[in-house]
């Protein structure tokens, strides 16, 4: 039976569900759902649920059933995972998918229940584990294998995760749980401060893609948003630079920081020598952010470097740790 079902890795991710078969991914939808409240009835998930956001009758609700990184709402975690292998298992569903699913690095032993407990009851045949800063490292080729340092950080929507790896393991690791979403959070407060104007968070994440960045750059750029007047209550445009987003985003990117330097400050000293001569590399969607190598190495000492596939790399490698689990089986999280 397993020739015929398929190994799946998905990155079960707080704004985007990723799933990678071998080293390609097959699907990437973002993780929310549109629920009818009183029948507490899933009705879509994905784009078409997030293209709803904010805009929804009082009978539907548009929820994130993940918040850092972690199972908030396991019913909908549930249907979301069970929807999404009907769809990649095909018609015939007696041969049933083996999939690995990522969690964060530090998750309790109920947050981890609860993912294996959702993959199985969603029709998987065996559902594994794999914290996402070793997936990471697998889906980049960092040499972990090898009794030498490599680290990684993982900058994800819900939570913020780095990581020394080694020997196919985590070495020294912490997570933050705020992320991508704590940056938008800063944009909103920053725009309401400055301006009396209130924006919604998906304005917010546009913002922060166009003209975000991390350091001040050459290049200022520009973008006009359309909001509503705390006073008034009226609809009223304003123009952002990007020199005002990297001021609204100062404090959070100093908290990621001091998550990272810690890290580094619990790290053996013969791992930390390895750090330096290769650096650091910088994974997961605010990895996109510009200037946040720059940011990285001029606070840390330490060169950090964006990798190719940030944003879909922790799904790449969970599909990659399925196939090394003879290897890696002892490093990974008991479910």
């Amino acid at each position: 039976m397993a020739l015929f079902s398929k190994e799946l890795g998905i990155d079960l991710g707080t704004l985007f569900i990723r799933v990678a078969e071998g080293d390609q991914i097959i699907l990437q939808e973002p993780t929310v759902a549109a629920i009818v409240v009183q029948e507490q009835k899933m009705v879509s998930w994905g784009q078409e649920a997030q293209d709803m956001m904010g805009k929804v009758p009082e009978s539907m609700e548009v929820t994130r059933p993940l918040i850092h990184g972690v199972i908030a709402d396991y019913e909908v975690a549930a249907n979301i995972l069970e929807d999404l292998l009907r769809k990649q298992g095909g018609p015939i569903r007696m041969f049933r998918p083996r999939i690995m699913v990522t969690v964060p690095y530090g998750v309790t032993s109920v947050e981890s229940r609860a993912v294996h407990e959702a993959a199985l009851q969603a029709g998987s045949r065996e559902a594994y584990l794999v914290q996402q800063p070793l997936a990471a490292a697998l889906g980049v080729d960092l040499p972990i294998g090898t009794p030498s340092g490599n680290m990684l950080v993982c900058l994800g929507g819900g939570c913020t995760q780095a990581a020394v790896l080694a020997m196919y393991g985590i070495v020294a690791a912490d997570t933050m749980r705020a992320g991508g979403m704590a940056l938008d959070d800063s944009i909103i407060s920053y725009v309401r401060k400055k301006y009396g104007l209130i924006i919604g968070p998906l304005t917010a994440e546009q913002i922060k893609l166009r003209i975000g960045a991390a350091t001040p750059q050459d290049e200022e750029q520009t973008m006009e948003v359309q909001g509503q007047d705390q006073v008034t209550g009226l609809p009223r445009p304003v123009t952002l630079t990007t020199g005002e987003i990297v001021e609204a985003l100062r404090d959070p990117l100093h908290d990621i920081v001091e998550t990272v330097r810690r890290v580094l400050e619990k790290t053996p000293p013969e791992l930390v020598s390895d750090i330096i001569d290769r650096g650091v590399a910088l994974t997961g969607g605010g990895a996109l952010l510009r200037g946040i190598d720059k940011l990285m190495t001029k606070e840390l000492g330490v060169p950090a470097y964006r990798v190719d596939n940030p944003t879909t790399c922790v799904a790449e490698g969970a599909a990659r740790a399925l196939a090394m689990y003879p290897i890696i089986r002892r490093n990974l999280p008991p479910v």
